[in-house]
Formats: structure tokens, C-alpha cells, sequence
């Protein structure tokens, strides 16, 4: 199985699309990190007055160490901006912070998509874990060559736990994408930035949101290779 050029296929579909799609959210934040907003707020203060806007008024908004570490913690209704963006009043800054603001109102307002993937976090944790152990005995065991036998059934099981970790990146996408829409309405219902500074804030989006778009693709190209594998397209 480790000479298999297929399974390296599949693996290096994923970790180029993951590359680049770092390589794209890095140069865009680095670039947008570089142009000052003229209203002199903070990422931190932009997400503090979008949260007053939307009548939240549980949510903490507190710095994290780390670049690129931002995220809303729906637990402790926390919102945690990394040092770049939190005391920064970049362009960048404003579009990050504003995104994560996003989450907290999709928190807010019990969006759908949200509450799912939260419920789906502990599902996606198990079935990461024991997936690949299932399906490599289901593999020693001949694979699901034979209907009803115990090879088939783990190959069937394997394939299911796999499957709830490409589920939680699908899922993952419309959250994401949401969140953005919402961020950059917010900044310009706000009044925060010019025409052109909210245009900067949505490229840093759009840029970030390739990340989510390269983890899905990653799963689903994975979880299909398992599947042709255990279903008979065994290479020795």
C-alpha cells in the first residue's frame, strides 16, 4: 500500500491545495496588514463595536498569542484575535476581526450550519482517530470483496468513520463563507472603513476562505481513494 502511486495521488492533491491555499491567506494578510484604515480603530475595537451593534453584549473579546490563531470560542461566547490583528488597524485586521465577529452572531442568532458542526465536533474527533485502523484490518481481511463478510462490514465501518471528517470539512464551508458575508456587511453597515478599505478587508476573506475550500477537497479526494481501494481497486 505505501507504494502505491494513487494513495501518494491523493495525498499530494491535498497537501498542495493546502499549501497553496496558506501561501495565498499569508501573502494577502501580509499585504492588507500594510495599509492603515483612516479610523484609527483597532481589530479589537472594530469587533467590540460590531458586537454593540448587534445587541451582543456576552461575548469577550481578549487577545491570543500566535498569527493567523484567531477564532470564536462558542462555549465561553469568547472571541480571541491574534496579536497581529487584535492592536492592529490594518485592513487585514478589520476584515479578520470582523469574521470572527461573524461566528459570534451566527452563535447569536442559533444559525443552523453552526449548531451542526459544533454537535459534529466529537463525531469527527472519534471517527479521525479509529478510521484508518479500521479500514487497514478491513484491508488485511481481503477488503470488501466478499458481501457479508467481516472484511466488508469493517471496510463499510471505515468508510463511515472517515466520512464524518470530510462531512464536518463540507459543513465547515457554508459556516465559513457565512461568516465572511456577515463580517463584511457589518463593516460596511458600520460605517468602519472607505469603499476601497472594505475591499481589501473581503480579498483577506476570500483568500482565507480557500483553506476551508482545500481541507474539503483533501477529505472528499481521500475518502474516495479508500473507497476504490476497499471496493476493488486493490494495487499489490
Amino acid at each position: 500500500m505505501l507504494l502505491d502511486v494513487w494513495y501518494w495521488v491523493a495525498i499530494g492533491i491535498g497537501t498542495l491545495a493546502g499549501m497553496w491555499a496558506q501561501a495565498k491567506v499569508k501573502g494577502a494578510f501580509a499585504k492588507y496588514s500594510q495599509f492603515t484604515t483612516r479610523s484609527g480603530l483597532t481589530g479589537a475595537d472594530v469587533a467590540r463595536k460590531i458586537l454593540q451593534q448587534y445587541n451582543i453584549h456576552d461575548v469577550t473579546v481578549e487577545p491570543v498569542p500566535g498569527a493567523l490563531s484567531d477564532h470564536y470560542d462558542p462555549r465561553t461566547k469568547t472571541l480571541r484575535l491574534s496579536e497581529p490583528v487584535y492592536a492592529s488597524r490594518s485592513m487585514a485586521a478589520f476584515g479578520i476581526a470582523a469574521h470572527e465577529v461573524g461566528h459570534a452572531i451566527q452563535h447569536a442568532e442559533n444559525y443552523g450550519a453552526l449548531k451542526f458542526r459544533s454537535a459534529w465536533v466529537p463525531v469527527a474527533g472519534l471517527g479521525g482517530k479509529i478510521s484508518m485502523f479500521v479500514i487497514i484490518a478491513s484491508l488485511l481481511l481481503g477488503g470488501m470483496a466478499t458481501v457479508g463478510s467481516l472484511s466488508w462490514l469493517l471496510g463499510w465501518v471505515g468508510l463511515a468513520l472517515f466520512a464524518t471528517t470530510t462531512i464536518f470539512t463540507l459543513v465547515t464551508l457554508p459556516v465559513e463563507f457565512d461568516a465572511s458575508k456577515r463580517a463584511i456587511y457589518a463593516l460596511d453597515q458600520g460605517g468602519f472603513t472607505t469603499g476601497e478599505e472594505l475591499q481589501g478587508a473581503k480579498k483577506v476573506l476570500d483568500a482565507a476562505a480557500m483553506t476551508y475550500v482545500a481541507a474539503a477537497l483533501a477529505s472528499f479526494v481521500q475518502l474516495l481513494y479508500w473507497a476504490s481501494l476497499l471496493l476493488g481497486g486493490r494495487r499489490d
